[in-house]
Parts: structure tokens; C-alpha cells; sequence
């Protein structure tokens, strides 16, 4: 029996069939080509990682290596690889950072290389953190220099901060149309009293222990106090008069007289009739006016000349020479280790990502090098304002674990060890600072803003009910009842009693003779180690020897390790992707790629927003104690 005839389609639905047919076969292609594109991509990056680990071209003879370090110098990257590298590739500048230990260890390196002929130094892109910081480094380039290699520095617009740099150098040069001026250090913040207060209603309730605890004045000053103001030019003047000693030691000048010249600024700018750089020649800050081409010009005479080289002369860059170092390390390397553990910015408690401090996460660092059996010793590096006294609390006990553990822990104090950041500190073996380290600011607060009047102005009120007189006692936007008050400060003055008590037993020193230097007072590292509070004046090279040594591990018979958060394998691999030459070709012009690096790129928290931040999230505890100073320069 023959089949039935199938149905005939009319011609609307053979269409609609057909579209769907076509719909179909598009979704299917587009979804092949992703999935095989991002297959490529994959290999590619492979490839491009193993290559970049195993094909690294050795240095030719006579190398320029050209130190030109773009954005922010600090201690640790605050961003993931990921953003970084993607940040590189689009070309946006705003989020770069250059690693100090990246830096020293190219100079370092650059000392005993025999394929460096000399150094070109190029600061006018690096943002300058604190000053001990660059006081290392400046150490550094003074040691490359006595070495016997040539240092020579360059800029179109050079920078006070930048200039301890490049006064290093054998010959300074600047564009004929830059400028270069020493101004010296100025502290200024804005107060906010009026505002707040008078404007807008808000009252702010300030408790703290010690007239020098000044982080909060500006909630409810209208300018700063005279123990402010006393304390931060004490320690002001004490960093400038090295400033100038430095500076005046690598340019063979006085530094008395240079102090003179900032002081008739003026009169010397005009004699030399508005001319900048002009002016710097005629105070003998640099050596000769020339342009970016004539360097070009002088290094290629001096150098080889490379006509295929971006700059005309036989070259590396900084970042292409840190790749010939890390080419140059051996595979395995059996070692005990001296490990580096970083705790660079605020502190607040919980897991914090790279570039800040959390009371669990920079703890949890600190466990891990306590429980590696080849590790033998510890650095902690310090650069901290500091912040929540708890999460400062759960850092400073995994130093004592680590030393009863029979590990050495030295602290190595960067441009900044304040408040927080000297009570994660004060327990070490050994604390070394350099002479112009910020550090001290023992002292506790609480700040308490309320906005009852505010609400007012508006005809907003709270009223309610409780079943005791402190229940929603803290609601900021009831009146602060003074009982709460003292309850408050008592808190805070339990907290100032731990923290001078901490530092007493940990320096072995009176209560009394703790609380003499505290009172949230700021000095510089010399000052500090005049007053018990540091014990060695040095940098982070000279902590890890004292690490080692009290490890008993004898000289180059260790390595330096850094004990870092982890990157996922995801951003390993992207990072090498985007840093390959395919990698950066096809990101480059990527839509995709700006939209994730908008979406990843870490926002940069301000000092309001941490209080903020601080007073917001009190994880269920009423009162917050912070150990935090807006100090520094």
C-alpha cells in the first residue's frame, strides 16, 4: 500500500522553515568559530609562555641598559596579572606600578654584569612613594656607579622626588624646555568642621588617647592643632635635611647653600629669566641642557649604534632585562630560605587582595612560612599607615608563632610603619628602618559621626522603643547619649593600654617610658631608633642578612624567596598571553579586552574611605578601634 502524500507547506511556512534552517546554521557557525578561536588562543598562549620562559636572547656586548620605569614605585603590585597585562597592552598607563625588589634587583644586577656597558636613567614617568624608599634605591645607584659602570640620567620634567634619583647619576641632563626645582616638604589636609557641622549637621564625636593622635582632626577642626603641627615638622625638618644631604653628597654641593637658593627661589628664577632649566644648570643640579634626539646622539657615540634599536644605540629596557634575569635563575635551587613576606597598605581584617593588609590573609602568609621546613628565617616588610587594631592583633601573634617556632623574624620598615603598622612590627627579633622612614603614631581612636541635626534640617526624625537605655544606643542618627560616650572611650583607652603595654614588653622597656614617646606621636626612623622604638638603621638587604645570620645560614649559602598571594593558573596563562607579541596584537584593538579591564581594575581608596569603610563594618562589634595615621608625604 503506498504512503499517504505528505502535506504540501505553503509558502509563508517553507520561509519561516528556511529562515530557522539559516538562524540555525549561523548560531552553530559562530558558536564553532568562538569555541576554535578561543582553542587558538589557548595554544597560542602556550606557546608564547613556553617560549618566553626558554627563549630568552642573551645581552650582546656594550648594552645601554635604559632604566625608564613608568607609574607608581611600591612594594608589591596591587593589581592581578591579568589587569596589568592588560593594562599594558591597551595602553592605559594610569594603573602601572613598578616593584621596588623589580628595580634593586636590575640595578644589583646590572653592577657585575659584563654585558652592561653603562645605565640611562629616565624618571620622568615614576611616581615616587615615600622617601626611604627611594633613598634605597638611590643607595643602589650609588653602588652601581662606585662599581665603575657609567650612570647617566635624563628628563624633560623632573621631579623633586625623582631627582634624589637621578643626582646619582655621573651627568644629569634635562630638556633645554623641562624644568627641575627643590621646593621642600610640605603636609597639608583639608578640615572639614565647618562643613560638617555648621552646614550640614553633622556631628562628629572624636575618642582617642594622646594629643598627637591627629588622623581624625579634620572631622572636627577647622585647621590643625599645635601639637599636629608640632610633631610633623619635627620629623618634616629631620627628612629634608637628608633630602638635601643626599642630594648635595652626589652633586658635590652644600647643602646649606642649596637650602639658601630654595629660599630666593624667586630672585633665582628670575635671573635666570623664567627659564626652568636654565635656572637648575646655574644651581649646578644638572650638568647640560639637551634634547631627547641629542641624547640619543651622545649615548649612540658613546655606545654602539643599533639602527634597528627604538633608540638609535644597542639597548634593554628595564622590563626586557628582568626577563634576562629571571632566564638566568637556576631551575632548582635546594637552598634554605630567608623569605620575604610583604604587608604593604591598610589594614583591615578578613581576606584582602594584593597591596593591602588583612588581619587573615597576611596572617595566613606568615603561617605558611612557619610551616615550610625550608624555610629558616623571616622578613616581614612594613609599609603601612595602619588601620583596624584586631586585624593588627591576628598579624602580630603569627610573628610570635613564628619565632616560638625557632624562626627568625626581622621587620624591614619601608617609607611608612605607623600606628598599625608598628604594632604588626614591635614584636620582631630586629627592626630596621631606614633614617627616613615615617613610623610611631602609637595611639588609638574612635570616630563616631552623627546625623541628628542633618536628618532635622530635613524634618526627618527617629523615635522608638528599647528595653534598656543602651539599646540602639549607637544608631547615628540618634543623639549620642554621654554614657555611650564613656563607654567609648573606654574601649579606646583599653586599647591605647594593650598597644603601649604590647610595645613595653616586646621592647623591654617601662610602660611609662613607652607612653612618653607614644601618645600618637610621629617620628622619622632616626628619631626612632634615638628612642628605643627601632633598632638598626639600614634597608631591606641589610635585614635579610640579619634574618640569615640568626638563622645561622652563612653568606650565599641561602636564597631570598617572596611569599606571595598566588595568581590562579587562569591568570598565569592570561598574563603570558597578553604579554606575547600575538597576544598583544590581538588584544590590542579588543573591545573584550577594555570591557574586562574596566570590570577588573581595582578602584584606589582614599583615606576618607577607609574611615568610612571603618565605621561602616563593624562586624557586630559597637565599637571599632582604629590604630591608623594619615601621615606621610
Amino acid at each position: 500500500m503506498n504512503p499517504p502524500p505528505l502535506p504540501r507547506s505553503n509558502p509563508v511556512g517553507r520561509f519561516f522553515v528556511g529562515l530557522w534552517d539559516v538562524m540555525n546554521f549561523t548560531r552553530r557557525l559562530i558558536l564553532n568559530l568562538l569555541f576554535f578561536g578561543l582553542l587558538f588562543l589557548i595554544l597560542i598562549g602556550f606557546i608564547a609562555a613556553v617560549g618566553k620562559g626558554g627563549g630568552v636572547q642573551p645581552l650582546q656586548e656594550r648594552t645601554t641598559l635604559v632604566i625608564a620605569p613608568e607609574g607608581r614605585l611600591v612594594e608589591q603590585f596591587t593589581a592581578d596579572p591579568v589587569t596589568r597585562a592588560l593594562a599594558r597592552v591597551l595602553g592605559d598607563r594610569s594603573a602601572e606600578e613598578v616593584q621596588l625588589r623589580d628595580l634593586l634587583r636590575a640595578i644589583e644586577a646590572a653592577k657585575d654584569d659584563k654585558h652592561v656597558e653603562r645605565v640611562l636613567l629616565q624618571l620622568d614617568k615614576l611616581q615616587p612613594s615615600g622617601m626611604a624608599s627611594m633613598r634605597e634605591v638611590a643607595d643602589a645607584l650609588r653602588e652601581l656607579r662606585a662599581s665603575g659602570k657609567q650612570v647617566v640620567a635624563f628628563g624633560e620634567n623632573i621631579s623633586q622626588g625623582q631627582y634624589l634619583l637621578a643626582a646619582q647619576a655621573d651627568e644629569v641632563y634635562l630638556d633645554p624646555m623641562g624644568s627641575l626645582m627643590l621646593e621642600g616638604l610640605g603636609r597639608y589636609r583639608q578640615y572639614f568642621r565647618t562643613g560638617l557641622q555648621d552646614k550640614l549637621g553633622v556631628d562628629v564625636h572624636l575618642f582617642r588617647v594622646g594629643e598627637f593622635k591627629s588622623a581624625a582632626e579634620p572631622y572636627i577642626l577647622d585647621a590643625a592643632s599645635p601639637e599636629a603641627k608640632e610633631a610633623d615638622l619635627y620629623w618634616m625638618n629631620d627628612v629634608w635635611q637628608r633630602y638635601l644631604a643626599d642630594v648635595g653628597a652626589a652633586r658635590k654641593l652644600d647643602p646649606a647653600q642649596l637650602a639658601a637658593q630654595i629660599d630666593a627661589l624667586p630672585e633665582g628664577i628670575e635671573a635666570a629669566g623664567g627659564d626652568l632649566a636654565k635656572y637648575a644648570q646655574s644651581m649646578k643640579l644638572v650638568d647640560g641642557l639637551k634634547t631627547r634626539e641629542e641624547m640619543e646622539t651622545l649615548l649612540t657615540e658613546r655606545g654602539v649604534a643599533d639602527e634597528d634599536g627604538d633608540l638609535g644605540f644597542r639597548s634593554v629596557s628595564l622590563d626586557a632585562y628582568l626577563v634576562q634575569l629571571d632566564g638566568r635563575r637556576l631551575p632548582v635551587d635546594r637552598r634554605p630560605q630567608v623569605a620575604v613576606v610583604v604587608a604593604e597598605g591598610e589594614i583591615s581584617g578578613g581576606d584582602q587582595p594584593a597591596g593591602r593588609i588583612g588581619g587573615e590573609s597576611t596572617a595566613a602568609l606568615l603561617r605558611q612560612a612557619r610551616e615550610d621546613e625550608e624555610i629558616k628565617a623571616v622578613v616581614l616588610r612594613v609599609d603601612s599607615p595602619g588601620g583596624e587594631v584586631f586585624a593588627s592583633e591576628q598579624i602580630r601573634r603569627e610573628v610570635e608563632l613564628l619565632k616560638a617556632a625557632g624562626k627568625p623574624v626581622v621587620v624591614s620598615m619601608g617609607d611608612l610603619a605607623a600606628s598599625g603598622g608598628y604594632w604588626i612590627s614591635m614584636n620582631a627579633d630586629r627592626i630596621y628602618a631606614d633614617a627616613s622612614t615615617i613610623t610611631g603614631s602609637i595611639g588609638i581612636f574612635g570616630l563616631i559621626p552623627n546625623f541628628t541635626r542633618t536628618l532635622d534640617k530635613i524634618g526627618v526624625h527617629t523615635d522608638g522603643v528599647s528595653t534598656t537605655r543602651f539599646a540602639g544606643a549607637f544608631d547615628v542618627t540618634r543623639p549620642l547619649d554621654p554614657e555611650v560616650g564613656r563607654v567609648i572611650q573606654s574601649v579606646i583607652d583599653k586599647g591605647y593600654a594593650d598597644f603601649t603595654g604590647k610595645v613595653a614588653q616586646a621592647r623591654g622597656k617601662p610602660v611609662e617610658e613607652v607612653d612618653a614617646v607614644a601618645r600618637g606621636r610621629v617620628w622619622s626612623g632616626a628619631q626612632a631608633k634615638e628612642r628605643g622604638l627601632v633598632d638598626e638603621l639600614g634597608d631591606l638587604g641589610d635585614a635579610v642578612a640579619d634574618a640569615a645570620k640568626r638563622a645561622e645560614l652563612e653568606k650565599d649559602k641561602f636564597r631570598v624567596t617572596y611569599i606571595d598571594k598566588p595568581a590562579t593558573p587562569f591568570a598565569q596563562f592570561m598574563a603570558g598571553f597578553a604579554g606575547s607579541r600575538i597576544g598583544t596584537a590581538m588584544l590590542q584593538d579588543s573591545g573584550m579586552a577594555r570591557a574586562a579591564l574596566a570590570r577588573t581594575m581595582p578602584e584606589t581608596e582614599a583615606q576618607l574611605r577607609f574611615v568610612e569603610n571603618a565605621i561602616k563594618d563593624r562586624s557586630g562589634a559597637p565599637v571599632k578601634s582604629l590604630a591608623y595615621c594619615f601621615c606621610g608625604l
